[in-house]
């Protein structure tokens, strides 16, 4: 998978130091999710809404009825989330491009772990690729 810019995770870290070592390999942006404990809650907050080359992000972990309906106000571009741990690809009928990458890790109803890898430039969304990490 090479080199990565920046490593977002959608809740589940799971602990300290887990998002430890995946800021040893490249920058974090991250949020906690449901099974996260106190010290990740610590660290992380719920949602993030960050841009990145012209490319507005919300990055959560639950797809809650509430995300839902502020997706018409917030308008990101894309909306990055977890929870399921199954992977998910799609536009709403708004534009917002919905992404769940998977889960890598061995928590979770998942069977395979996955991981999703792209490019952001120039307000765009690129070379959009599914990992396919292996039986859980």
């Amino acid at each position: 998978m090479g080199d990565c810019d920046e490593i977002w995770h959608a809740g589940d870290i799971g602990s300290l130091e887990v998002s430890d070592g995946l800021k040893a390999w490249a920058p974090l942006v991250a949020c906690y999710g449901n099974i996260d404990d106190a010290a990740v809650r610590a660290q992380y907050p719920e949602h993030v809404h960050f841009e990145r080359e012209g490319v507005k992000i919300w990055l959560t972990h639950i797809l809650t009825p509430q995300v839902k309906k502020q997706l018409k106000s917030v308008q990101p571009d894309l909306l990055i989330f977890g929870h399921s741990h199954i992977v998910k690809a799609d536009r709403d009928k708004l534009g917002v491009f919905h992404l769940n990458p998977g889960a890598c890790g061995r928590q979770g109803i998942h069977l395979v772990k996955t991981m999703v890898t792209f490019e952001v430039q120039d307000r765009r969304i690129s070379a959009m690729r599914i990992h396919n990490l292996g039986a859980r």
